[in-house]
């Protein structure tokens, strides 16, 4: 069973999502947040594997709030950041506070829930105009910052470089051991070391790192 916390400070918003959740096989809403500033709490609370998160509420914001769980000395659960603002700029702050994924509310709900599933396995779940502003901001890059991330990506051990690598072309760990001739548990060893050395916090942030340090064309 998937637990999900709700973070939005418009209740309709919250009862919508609630309605499409509960509707859904192997998923439970476990508790709601209407601001950023009561997160933490409410996931100590509930202890959810996913939160869904909006970006604009009072107090504090929900970039702010996925940058406190991060930095949570407890496990973290996965932030998937909602929203109205389908912004490149928004995306990249998202991923880098350390959001596992990035949808828009008018997704729709079968991409919604797709999405949380994705996001509690591991994976990226990022909407489609979410994943071309990612792809833009890696080829468009400056070079200082390319530069910085060679500097960081040369921290990890070659077999760890692959999976990075694997990982930024949206491969699953699945789709990683086929193609590295790995059991799945030896990658997910693998990509922990590699964000344990870098001192990320999730795979969306090693795959930006790993496009910044490629060469720009």
């Amino acid at each position: 069973m998937i637990r999900v916390l709700l973070a939005d400070d418009d209740p309709l918003v919250r009862t919508g999502l609630k309605m499409m959740l509960r509707g859904a096989e192997g998923m439970e809403v476990v508790g709601e947040a209407a601001d950023g500033a009561q997160v933490a709490a409410a996931v100590r609370e509930h202890e959810p594997d996913v939160v869904l998160m909006d970006i604009r509420m009072p107090v504090m914001d929900g970039l702010a709030a996925t940058r406190a769980l991060a930095h949570r000395d407890a496990p973290s659960p996965r932030v998937i950041v909602l929203t109205t603002f389908d912004e490149h700029r928004l995306v990249l702050e998202a991923m880098r506070a350390g959001a596992a994924g990035y949808l828009v509310k008018h997704a729709a709900p079968e991409e919604i829930v797709e999405a949380v599933r994705r996001a509690a396995r591991g994976e990226p779940a990022l909407s489609p105009s979410a994943a071309r502003a990612l792809i833009q901001h890696a080829a468009t890059g400056p070079d200082d910052r390319s530069e910085h991330a060679r500097r960081r990506l040369a921290l990890l051990t070659p077999r760890e470089r692959e999976v990075a690598e694997a990982v930024a072309e949206g491969l699953s760990n699945t789709e990683i051991g086929v193609r590295l001739h790995l059991a799945v548990g030896t990658v997910k060893a693998h990509l922990s070391g590699a964000l344990a050395t870098l001192d990320l916090d999730n795979r969306v942030q090693l795959a930006l790192l790993t496009h910044d340090a490629r060469p720009r064309t």
